[in-house]
């Protein structure tokens, strides 16, 4: 099992684990603190443990190695996991609005109790934990599906600082302060679901790497030993990792073997420096 997939591995389970006790928790507390929106944010954390088995799921695949039907390996899964996160991502903060909007439109008063609060701080610095604990794991990683669970970690904490201001606001009499929260905290979601939507679309379409990461190839090219010249540089997204292809010049009057050893150097300082290159196809041509 390769490192990546350990560290993802273990930061999935833990948070499932956290998710699931968490979740139990508000679900208790929503009831005993006469708490309706409590009760939703609890079903809320309750669906983060399916999306966190999602994510093992995609990272369990993505990592196996290429073989015959798949001689590219199999990193954009993890894409299909994200894109299917961010799915869920965007239906979970369309839930939230309308539960706003129809709270607004209603007037419908709720006044819980202390415990009800209580709970809503607890489920707002455990699902910040989780969104930094699982972000960082995804940053180091590279696992975009990561990345996705770890703002819907974020979106569940953004769902319990809206109850929190709900259940403030109903104990002093403000029962609109609950629907505006919920209506930013939808906004929030979306825009969040949408940017990891994008991200995993276009690692499903071979887009090519940034203009940044381009210019820092052609620059690391043209400084190794031997090469004239950069023809062609071309560059694609494969899941969360990237393929180049690269023809350089040089000189005409090399022999193959020369030649060759320079393309090799090329090839191999490329994927050392850059690890974000799974591989690099490098052809010869002479230098005009």
């Amino acid at each position: 099992m390769k490192t990546e997939e350990k560290i993802g591995l273990r930061v999935s389970w833990i948070t499932i684990l956290l998710n699931f006790f968490l979740s139990i928790f508000k679900f208790i507390a929503g009831i005993l603190g006469n708490s309706m929106a409590m009760i939703s944010d609890s079903i809320h954390s309750a669906s983060d443990v399916f999306s966190t088995l999602i994510v093992i799921i995609g990272l369990k695949l993505s990592s196996k190695g290429a073989d015959q039907e798949h001689p590219y390996g199999h990193e954009r899964i993890e894409s299909i996991s994200a894109l299917f996160l961010s799915l869920l991502l965007f239906g979970t903060g369309c839930f939230i609005g309308i539960q706003g909007i129809k709270s607004l439109c209603s007037k419908t008063v709720v006044l819980p109790n202390m415990l009800a609060l209580i709970a809503a701080i607890i489920s707002i610095l455990s699902k910040e934990f989780m969104f930094w604990y699982t972000r960082n794991a995804a940053i180091k990683i590279k696992s975009n599906s990561l990345m996705a669970d770890a703002w819907h970690h974020r979106s569940d904490a953004l769902s319990s600082i809206g109850s929190m201001i709900g259940i403030l606001g109903s104990m002093i009499g403000l029962w609109w302060f609950d629907s505006l929260a919920s209506l930013m905290i939808c906004i929030i979601i979306l825009k969040v679901s949408l940017d990891i939507l994008k991200e995993s679309i276009k690692e499903l379409l071979d887009t090519s790497c940034s203009r940044q990461m381009e210019f820092e190839l052609r620059c690391f090219i043209l400084g190794v030993k031997g090469v004239q010249s950069l023809d062609s540089l071309k560059t694609r997204i494969f899941g969360n990792r990237a393929y180049i292809e690269v023809e350089i010049g040089v000189p005409g009057d090399y022999s193959l073997e020369e030649a060759h050893k320079i393309a090799h150097s090329v090839h191999d300082q490329i994927e050392q420096e850059f690890q974000v290159i799974k591989h690099c196809m490098v052809h010869v041509n002479p230098s005009k």
